[in-house]
Protein backbone atom coordinates (compact mmCIF):
# COMPACT_ATOMS: atom_id res chain seq x y z
CA UNK A 1 0.00 0.00 0.00
CA UNK A 2 3.02 2.19 0.80
CA UNK A 3 3.96 1.57 -2.67
CA UNK A 4 0.47 2.50 -4.18
CA UNK A 5 0.54 5.73 -2.01
CA UNK A 6 4.13 6.65 -2.96
CA UNK A 7 3.05 6.30 -6.95
CA UNK A 8 -0.37 8.11 -6.82
CA UNK A 9 1.42 11.27 -5.03
CA UNK A 10 4.25 11.11 -7.61
CA UNK A 11 1.54 11.23 -10.30
CA UNK A 12 -0.31 13.73 -8.52
CA UNK A 13 2.64 16.20 -8.52
CA UNK A 14 3.30 15.25 -12.25
CA UNK A 15 -0.25 16.51 -13.00
CA UNK A 16 -0.32 19.89 -10.71
CA UNK A 17 2.96 20.86 -12.50
CA UNK A 18 1.95 20.15 -15.74
CA UNK A 19 -1.60 22.35 -15.07
CA UNK A 20 0.60 25.22 -13.71
CA UNK A 21 3.14 25.29 -16.24
CA UNK A 22 -0.21 25.27 -19.30
CA UNK A 23 -1.62 27.79 -16.97
CA UNK A 24 1.38 29.82 -16.35
CA UNK A 25 2.22 29.40 -12.88
CA UNK A 26 5.71 29.37 -11.57
CA UNK A 27 6.99 27.28 -8.87
CA UNK A 28 9.27 29.80 -7.83
CA UNK A 29 8.32 33.99 -7.12
CA UNK A 30 9.11 35.88 -10.10
CA UNK A 31 13.31 36.93 -9.73
CA UNK A 32 13.72 40.53 -8.09
CA UNK A 33 15.94 42.65 -10.09
CA UNK A 34 19.26 43.41 -8.07
CA UNK A 35 19.52 46.55 -7.18
CA UNK A 36 22.67 48.58 -8.69
CA UNK A 37 25.38 49.06 -6.76
CA UNK A 38 25.69 52.70 -6.03
CA UNK A 39 28.92 53.88 -8.50
CA UNK A 40 30.06 56.86 -8.67
CA UNK A 41 27.93 59.28 -9.67
CA UNK A 42 28.42 60.19 -13.54
CA UNK A 43 30.78 63.51 -13.80
CA UNK A 44 28.96 66.63 -14.65
CA UNK A 45 30.50 69.48 -16.63
CA UNK A 46 29.71 73.39 -16.34
CA UNK A 47 28.47 74.82 -19.92
CA UNK A 48 30.76 76.32 -22.23
CA UNK A 49 30.50 80.01 -21.58
CA UNK A 50 29.00 82.69 -23.59
CA UNK A 51 31.25 85.65 -23.50
CA UNK A 52 33.97 86.12 -25.37
CA UNK A 53 37.46 85.80 -24.12
CA UNK A 54 39.23 88.54 -22.74
CA UNK A 55 42.84 89.06 -24.22
CA UNK A 56 45.37 87.49 -22.55
CA UNK A 57 49.34 87.64 -23.41
CA UNK A 58 52.22 85.10 -23.38
CA UNK A 59 54.27 85.54 -20.36
CA UNK A 60 56.84 82.48 -20.66
CA UNK A 61 57.37 79.91 -22.79
CA UNK A 62 59.41 76.46 -22.97
CA UNK A 63 59.37 73.18 -25.07
CA UNK A 64 56.87 71.95 -23.42
CA UNK A 65 54.80 75.10 -21.83
CA UNK A 66 53.20 78.09 -22.54
CA UNK A 67 52.44 80.23 -19.53
CA UNK A 68 49.70 83.45 -20.28
CA UNK A 69 48.10 85.99 -18.61
CA UNK A 70 45.26 87.64 -18.32
CA UNK A 71 43.68 90.62 -16.57
CA UNK A 72 44.09 90.14 -12.85
CA UNK A 73 40.70 90.44 -12.10
CA UNK A 74 39.38 88.16 -14.52
CA UNK A 75 36.48 85.98 -13.71
CA UNK A 76 35.93 82.66 -13.61
CA UNK A 77 33.91 82.21 -16.57
CA UNK A 78 36.39 84.57 -18.69
CA UNK A 79 38.92 82.26 -17.88
CA UNK A 80 37.07 79.43 -18.38
CA UNK A 81 36.35 80.94 -22.04
CA UNK A 82 40.34 81.42 -22.65
CA UNK A 83 40.42 77.95 -21.59
CA UNK A 84 37.46 77.21 -24.78
CA UNK A 85 39.73 79.48 -26.61
CA UNK A 86 42.56 77.15 -26.84
CA UNK A 87 40.86 74.22 -26.86
CA UNK A 88 39.40 75.30 -30.49
CA UNK A 89 42.46 76.61 -31.31
CA UNK A 90 44.11 72.77 -31.32
CA UNK A 91 41.70 71.55 -33.31
CA UNK A 92 41.10 74.24 -35.87
CA UNK A 93 45.83 74.46 -35.42
CA UNK A 94 44.74 78.24 -35.57
CA UNK A 95 47.26 79.27 -32.58
CA UNK A 96 49.05 81.90 -34.01
CA UNK A 97 45.20 83.96 -34.64
CA UNK A 98 45.75 84.13 -30.58
CA UNK A 99 49.25 85.45 -30.17
CA UNK A 100 50.57 81.58 -29.68
CA UNK A 101 53.12 80.22 -32.43
CA UNK A 102 51.36 77.15 -33.92
CA UNK A 103 54.72 76.40 -35.38
CA UNK A 104 55.70 75.92 -31.26
CA UNK A 105 52.73 74.06 -30.46
CA UNK A 106 53.08 71.41 -33.16
CA UNK A 107 56.66 70.40 -32.34
CA UNK A 108 55.22 69.14 -28.79
CA UNK A 109 56.55 66.51 -28.00
CA UNK A 110 54.50 64.45 -26.72
CA UNK A 111 52.75 67.18 -24.23
CA UNK A 112 52.21 70.87 -24.09
CA UNK A 113 51.09 72.53 -21.14
CA UNK A 114 49.15 75.87 -21.00
CA UNK A 115 49.01 77.48 -17.29
CA UNK A 116 46.81 80.38 -17.22
CA UNK A 117 47.31 82.98 -14.40
CA UNK A 118 44.95 86.35 -13.11
CA UNK A 119 47.71 88.79 -13.51
CA UNK A 120 51.47 88.35 -13.86
CA UNK A 121 52.31 88.89 -10.23
CA UNK A 122 53.01 84.91 -9.93
CA UNK A 123 52.98 83.76 -13.00
CA UNK A 124 56.76 83.60 -13.09
CA UNK A 125 56.61 80.96 -10.10
CA UNK A 126 57.37 78.31 -12.62
CA UNK A 127 60.30 79.60 -13.69
CA UNK A 128 61.65 81.69 -10.52
CA UNK A 129 64.94 80.71 -8.89
CA UNK A 130 65.00 81.50 -4.96
CA UNK A 131 62.22 82.31 -3.42
CA UNK A 132 58.75 81.98 -5.14
CA UNK A 133 56.94 85.33 -5.90
CA UNK A 134 53.55 84.18 -4.26
CA UNK A 135 54.93 81.60 -1.76
CA UNK A 136 54.94 78.20 -2.25
CA UNK A 137 51.75 76.43 -3.68
CA UNK A 138 50.51 76.82 -7.33
CA UNK A 139 48.44 79.50 -7.88
CA UNK A 140 47.06 79.51 -11.40
CA UNK A 141 43.75 80.12 -12.36
CA UNK A 142 43.32 77.53 -15.11
CA UNK A 143 45.37 74.60 -16.87
CA UNK A 144 45.31 73.45 -20.66
CA UNK A 145 47.01 70.28 -21.79
CA UNK A 146 47.39 69.40 -25.17
CA UNK A 147 49.04 66.30 -25.55
CA UNK A 148 49.98 63.14 -23.97
CA UNK A 149 52.46 59.98 -23.51
CA UNK A 150 49.78 57.68 -24.93
CA UNK A 151 47.60 59.89 -26.53
CA UNK A 152 48.73 62.66 -28.77
CA UNK A 153 45.45 64.42 -29.45
CA UNK A 154 44.67 64.84 -25.36
CA UNK A 155 42.99 67.74 -24.51
CA UNK A 156 41.79 68.65 -21.41
CA UNK A 157 41.36 71.64 -19.18
CA UNK A 158 40.35 72.42 -15.72
CA UNK A 159 40.03 75.81 -14.17
CA UNK A 160 41.76 75.86 -10.69
CA UNK A 161 39.96 76.57 -7.27
CA UNK A 162 40.56 77.70 -3.72
CA UNK A 163 42.01 74.61 -1.97
CA UNK A 164 43.71 72.99 -5.04
CA UNK A 165 40.73 71.68 -6.28
CA UNK A 166 40.11 71.22 -9.86
CA UNK A 167 37.01 71.79 -11.99
CA UNK A 168 37.45 69.77 -15.70
CA UNK A 169 35.67 71.72 -18.36
CA UNK A 170 34.97 68.82 -20.19
CA UNK A 171 35.60 65.12 -20.58
CA UNK A 172 39.18 64.47 -21.61
CA UNK A 173 40.21 62.64 -24.09
CA UNK A 174 37.15 63.12 -26.37
CA UNK A 175 36.58 65.75 -29.40
CA UNK A 176 34.29 68.48 -28.77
Amino acid sequence: MKNVHGILQNIACASLASLCLAAGCRNAPAPQSAAQPAGKPAQSYPARPSITAPAFRLFHKTNDSFTLVTDEHATDEQIEAILWQLHDAAHTHSFDRIGIPQSLVDKRDPILWFHLYRGARCASEKYTTGALPCGASYHAAGDYTLGGFTNKNRDEASLLQADDRELPLWPSDTNH
